[in-house]
């Protein structure tokens, strides 16, 4: 077989002298082997262990291999196992099959065969190590200034990014909301000969427009009421650098005017006074509305348009560049693995199955979100779809009330671990050894976080 320094094989199977068999004939030293003569102790090596392959008879006292079956695909369905039995029958094998078994086998198995369909798991596990490697190598070369992408798409908005940054005075940034707009205008910035300038940014959308002028162009003491004093406005405070103008459809039509005579002659007039000011500004714009749509509606300056427009950089949508999903999944798990101080390898196939599903509307940021909270609920090493939140499956409501209130000082993610601990016990009635393997986790594992959340009382 090949050699796989990283393989567990645990083998179930409640009569001892097949589990003496099997452990002999497939002993090497590259695979570690473990057994189980009872399928709950077998499924708690399955919790604590994670074995890649496991082995288990159809036909035991206390859970069936079906049932084994089940909660093995519940607890880990990267699993590969393989079923056993003396009473073969096709329905069995298909039902076996549809519920994620890798194999069903007739005993008494043929050593010569088990050894080999043992060979080809292990090389497929090995080649699905080597894929993640492969894609974490793709990552880290699909990084452009912060922004993640390897689609021919993205690859061209890079390309248009390089050879306008180093020349703009002023750049349109279109594109949904979510799909990093404001990536752009830093890549932009960061790029360009006024990278050691500051790169200031106004929230169009997030403005009083009584306060626009003031704020964009600033106001001198006595221009109006509540003016107590001289004030910069951000086009003088971006000056040697650059300024960002995000939302920028959402700007009132007479700021527009002046915004304008800004970018036309270099130099901001301040709200009261006479005197203009040179200002050394580029102007970066960005906005997920049609402005075409708005110059017909008259709620946007046509020659403005434009000014901004001499560059346009549109960002694709998520939905346009799918192929771009799993590096965007990797490295927001590795994000959020880092800030939650967690172990995440990535996700089950089934749950980046339920991704790709998923029409994105709201786009990168959307995802953000979704990995986020998905990193923040698993328990284990493995984001499952359970951790993912429930309105991707259609479920508009969230996770049901548990009726105990969590102690203060916790943090978020500690009240959601132990929300998922108060339930999974109550589900169990208090049995750990269920409520472990329910939860994904070994059963030292649930008696510590049981003492650290104070649950002990409740469950005794």
């Amino acid at each position: 077989m090949p050699a796989n320094s990283g393989i567990c094989v645990l083998i179930i199977d409640d009569n001892v002298g097949s589990l003496e068999l099997l452990e002999s004939a497939l002993a090497q030293p590259e695979v570690e082997i473990l057994t189980a003569s009872d399928p709950d102790q077998g499924l708690d090596l399955v919790a604590s262990r994670h074995p890649q392959i496991v082995l288990t008879d159809l036909l035991m006292p206390g859970k069936s291999g079906l049932e084994v079956l089940t909660r093995i695909m519940e607890i880990d369905p990267s699993t590969d196992v393989i079923l056993m039995t003396a009473h073969y029958s096709t329905e069995t094998a298909v039902e076996a099959i549809k519920k994620g078994a890798s194999d069903y086998l007739n005993k008494p198995i043929s050593i010569a065969s088990i050894r080999q369909k043992l060979a080809k798991l292990i090389e497929a596990n090995a080649q699905r190590q080597r894929a993640l490697q492969l894609q974490a190598e793709v990552l880290a070369n699909a990084d452009f200034e912060g922004i993640i992408g390897n689609s021919p798409l993205m690859w061209d908005m890079f390309s248009r990014i390089q050879r306008v940054a180093p020349h703009y005075r002023s750049v349109l940034v279109t594109g949904e909301t979510g799909t990093g707009k404001d990536l752009v205008a830093q890549a932009l910035h960061r790029l360009s000969p006024a990278h050691r300038g500051r790169l200031v940014v106004l929230n169009c959308s997030a403005v009083v427009e009584t306060l626009f002028e003031s704020e964009l162009f600033g106001h001198v003491r006595g221009s109006f009421t509540g003016a107590t004093a001289d004030k910069q406005g951000l086009v003088e405070h971006a000056h040697g650098g650059t300024l960002f103008l995000d939302e920028i459809g959402d700007m009132p039509m007479a700021t527009q005017a002046k915004l304008l005579r800004v970018l036309q002659n270099q130099e901001v007039q301040r709200v009261g006074s006479l005197t203009p000011r040179k200002v050394d500004v580029r102007v970066i714009a960005a906005t997920h509305r049609n402005l075409h749509t708005s110059i017909e509606e008259k709620t946007f300056r046509e020659d403005l348009y434009y000014r901004l427009a001499m560059v346009e950089i549109h960002v694709p949508r998520l939905a346009d560049r799918q192929g771009d999903l799993s590096l965007l999944t990797g490295h927001f798990v590795s994000k959020f693995a880092a800030q939650y101080g967690k172990s995440i390898r990535g996700l089950t196939r089934r749950a980046e199955i339920q991704l790709l599903k998923h029409a994105w509307p709201g786009n990168i940021r959307e995802l953000e979100n979704v990995i986020g909270h998905a990193a923040m609920m698993t328990m284990t090493d493995l984001i499952d779809i359970q951790d993912l939140p429930p309105y991707l499956f259609g479920n508009p409501h969230g996770v049901p009330p548990v009726h105990s209130e969590a102690p203060e000082g916790l943090d978020t993610l500690e009240q959601q671990e132990r929300m998922l601990l108060v339930r999974a016990l109550d589900e169990a009635r208090g049995n750990q050894s269920q409520a472990a393997r329910q939860l994904r986790i070994g059963r030292d594992a649930l008696r510590y976080k049981i003492k650290k959340y104070g649950l002990e009382a409740a469950n005794s």
